[in-house]
């Protein structure tokens, strides 16, 4: 990928490094595997389920902590992105501002745990799951948008081997 990636973190000091590089790893997949051609920027929060309660409380009036939080800057329409991104770039950047995304890992760490797989898996799945979203994907039904939205998803675990 030629475009220029910019990935900016505020998370606690003791994250680790390769959870770090998961995150990473998984934001350049998707952007690969949804061929995203253009130099853009991720804003990654990572916190714990009290910071996402509070956050998901104040952003969707839900009342309870989840596990991820994305916040797209655009609506972009899944498999249909723009050919020319040149009106989503920030002239001040020459970065398209793809949007945020906060993910607890008190609730990763739970959930692997749950899932019977590793923190690593569980992050990377979170991150992929978050960076759909961010790129118009969402799973309001049970239907064709979930399905959808599912099989973007095995397709970027399988590329990075992150399987449970």
């Amino acid at each position: 990928m030629n475009a220029r990636i910019n990935i900016s973190f505020a998370y606690p000091t003791l994250l680790s490094a390769p959870i770090t590089q998961t995150i990473r790893k998984c934001i350049l997949a998707t952007l690969q595997a949804e061929r995203v051609r253009v130099s853009c920027e991720i804003n990654v929060l990572i916190t714990d389920d009290k910071g996402i309660h509070a956050i998901n409380k104040v952003s969707r009036n839900v009342d309870r902590p989840t596990d991820v939080l994305s916040f797209p800057m655009f609506e972009l329409t899944p498999e249909k992105l723009p050919k020319d991104w040149s009106g989503y770039v920030d002239p001040g950047t020459g970065l398209c501002p793809l949007g945020d995304m906060a993910i607890s890992l008190e609730r990763a760490k739970a959930q692997a745990k749950e899932y019977g797989h590793s923190v690593r898996r569980e992050v990377g799945y979170l991150t992929i799951h978050s960076m759909l979203h961010l790129l118009g994907y969402d799973h309001l039904d049970e239907g064709p948008q979930k399905a959808q939205m599912r099989a973007h998803e095995e397709a970027v675990i399988a590329a990075l081997d992150l399987h449970r």
